[in-house]
């Protein structure tokens, strides 16, 4: 039997059914593109931070090197100027340590980038092996 459009009813079933399956596709694509740059945001913002601590410690720990170097010149000199000197070295140095670290700790922590991208495409692979192609999630 043909419609009244000339085409047999299991072809215009097939062009429907392809036409939802590219819709579908395209949806998956999109939202893993999303995720995409969500984790490249995400990355750029990790890296900044680092960049930014490692600065601070670089600044800090030079003028907590040269705090200490005028203290030591100082230290033979009369009272309470190696008071306000330890104190400022002290400072310096402590926020250069703590800066250090944080940065060490950002860097050992590691890239995450594309981590999610991908375990989403590895479940996305295993429905499409599985034979179960439900909608994109």
């Amino acid at each position: 039997m043909i419609d009244p459009a000339g085409d047999a009813p299991g072809r215009r079933g097939l062009f429907v059914s392809a036409k939802g399956l590219l819709g579908t596709g395209v949806t998956l694509l999109h939202n893993r593109l999303e995720l995409l740059g969500i984790e490249l945001a995400e990355e750029r913002a990790r890296l900044f931070s680092m960049l930014a601590y490692g600065g601070a410690a670089f600044l800090c720990l030079a003028a907590g090197l040269v705090f200490f170097a005028v203290f030591l010149t100082v230290l033979m000199w009369d009272s309470n100027r190696l008071l306000a000197l330890a104190v400022f070295s002290a400072l310096f140095l402590g926020a250069g340590v703590v800066s250090l670290l944080v940065t060490l700790s950002l860097a050992r922590s590691g890239s995450k980038l594309f981590s999610a991208s991908l375990a989403e495409l590895r479940k996305d692979n295993q429905a499409l092996t599985s034979g179960d192609a439900a909608k994109p999630r």
